[in-house]
């Protein structure tokens, strides 16, 4: 029986060879990430924001409807937890789930993300989404994490200047917070100083925030601290959005407020700095539950549904750059959108045969598909002369 003679490579030399061949067969031949080489129309989006693996949340709620109106999409998540916590719901009504496990981005990991992107070429966008993560800031409430979004807003500025950078500052609503106070500090610089000491540092931070925001949506009450200014009337809530544009953001959508017992959007757009801004409302009916995060003052009843202002600050980004323009016609086209994945939520409950006024609900993302991508506008904007 013969036997083929064979010849031992060395382990150091095999080494030197897979990488060698990894290079010259891999790397250098690598195809291009053809969402920079052949973008989308509409855009590339780096958003971050919470993650839940069950339940649409955050980064959940706000992926999928923007990749589903033409974006690509980048989700960071800043907290990745099992599920959502509960934890925000009892300022409001009663807790789904009685635990939750997972993990929290810090300040410095956020940073090393960016850097491996930068390294590779691959920090180009076009739209930046924050939607400060309530429940991030609830549990573990670190200022670090929140400065280095502010890194991050300047880190995309210099590759792209024209970088349309959209807020979603998560304070609290009814009157009551989802922050810690000592995060209030960081969003207030050029707005007011005449805010309740408890809420100081928070406001602090946003202030910082406000000025290199293109587009903010904040509800009443976070509009309210941002500005230290009351809202008891359609005329209060456009001087706040006036107040909001002094500091920065073209771009302004009070996405609820409830007057006199009406539930109000008050949206605002400078087009031309130090011209007056064309301002308009939606009224938005009420459906029997309670709206919580930024949408979140509509209707105070029994039921909660969580993501919808993530959900809305994501609409009113995919269709205000598709009608950069005519942000009322954006407004409207969110507020459609939402209101009929509500709806649909409800009635599938029902269908289910729960009573959905007795705890907090998942909203039907993925069911309500048509209504994202094409919703029928329900809802108009009425423009104040």
């Amino acid at each position: 029986m013969l036997l083929r003679s064979c010849r031992v490579i060395p382990r150091e030399t095999h080494r030197i060879f897979i990488s060698r061949s990894i290079s010259s067969s891999k790397f250098e031949m690598a195809p291009p990430i053809l969402s920079l080489a052949l973008p989308s129309e509409t855009g590339r989006v780096l958003s971050i924001q919470s993650h839940t693996v069950q339940g649409y949340v955050g980064n959940k709620s706000a992926v999928f409807p923007l990749q589903l109106l033409g974006y690509d999409v980048d989700p960071v998540n800043s907290v990745q937890f099992s599920n959502h916590t509960g934890k925000l719901l009892i300022l409001l009504h009663s807790i789904r789930y009685p635990t939750f496990k997972g993990q929290v981005l810090n300040g410095q990991q956020l940073w090393e993300l960016m850097e491996g992107l930068k390294a590779n070429d691959l920090l180009y966008y076009t739209h930046l989404l924050t939607g400060m993560p309530n429940d991030f800031l609830c549990y573990i409430g670190s200022v670090s994490f929140l400065n280095t979004v502010l890194e991050v807003v300047k880190k995309l500025r210099s590759i792209n200047p024209k970088l349309t950078y959209v807020c979603d500052p998560v304070l609290g609503d009814e009157g009551k917070l989802y922050v810690p106070p000592e995060l209030v500090e960081v969003y207030r610089e050029k707005v007011s100083d005449k805010v309740d000491v408890m809420v100081t540092k928070w406001v602090t931070f946003m202030l910082q925030v406000v000025p290199v925001a293109s587009m903010l949506t904040p509800n009443q009450f976070e509009a309210e601290q941002l500005t230290g200014f009351r809202i008891v009337s359609e005329h209060d809530g456009r001087e706040a959005c006036n107040k909001l544009h002094a500091a920065g953001p073209a771009k302004v959508v009070i996405t609820s407020i409830n007057i006199d017992g009406h539930l109000l959007l008050i949206g605002s757009h400078e087009k031309e700095k130090g011209q007056s801004p064309d301002q308009f409302k939606i009224v938005i009916p009420k459906i029997p539950a309670y709206f919580t995060m930024n949408i979140g003052s509509m209707v105070r009843c029994a039921t909660t549904f969580k993501g919808t202002g993530d959900l809305m600050t994501a609409l009113l980004l995919g269709w205000s750059n598709k009608h950069t323009d005519d942000l009322a016609k954006a407004a409207e086209l969110a507020v459609s959108s939402l209101q009929a994945v509500l709806q649909r939520t409800l009635d599938d409950y029902k269908t289910a045969g729960y009573d959905p006024q007795s705890s907090s609900l998942e909203i039907r993302l993925i069911q309500s598909q048509d209504d994202i991508r094409h919703p029928q506008i329900k809802f108009k904007a009425e423009n104040y002369s």
